[in-house]
């Protein structure tokens, strides 16, 4: 079993920037990669980005990149989000995901993912 916390949410104008953070505890020598997606009020939750836990390899959605870092720190367990020249489109619950293997789907995919926190809100005021 491995458990998230995420933490960092909150109100922000547009242009401003943000850090969320995931923290796991549990088998968290058995997670693959960590994630963070998003939903927005009546939405699908969407992917915004992944990160490999070994090699540290990001990958984003088109609509973060340049904008968005993700981070991990394994010693911590724990893997973040920084967030810049965020957008009122930003606006959702931001949830950290972790799955613990490699398997024939996208990163980008929520299936690719065992385990969910229960989210943090970001709100981006114009």
């Amino acid at each position: 079993q491995v458990q998230l916390i995420e933490s960092g949410g909150g109100l922000v104008q547009a242009g401003g920037s943000l850090r969320l953070s995931c923290a796991a505890s549990g088998r968290t020598n058995n997670i693959y990669a960590m994630a963070w997606f998003r939903q927005a009020p009546g939405k699908e939750r969407e992917f915004v980005a992944s990160i490999a836990r070994n090699t540290g390899v990001p990958w984003y959605a088109d609509s973060v990149k340049g904008r968005f870092t993700i981070s991990r720190d394994n010693a911590k367990n724990t893997a973040d989000l920084q967030m810049s020249s965020l957008k009122v489109e930003d606006t959702a619950a931001y949830y950290c995901g972790a799955a613990l293997s490699l398997r024939p789907l996208s990163s980008s995919h929520l299936d690719f993912y065992d385990y969910w926190g229960q989210g943090t809100q970001v709100t981006v005021s114009s």
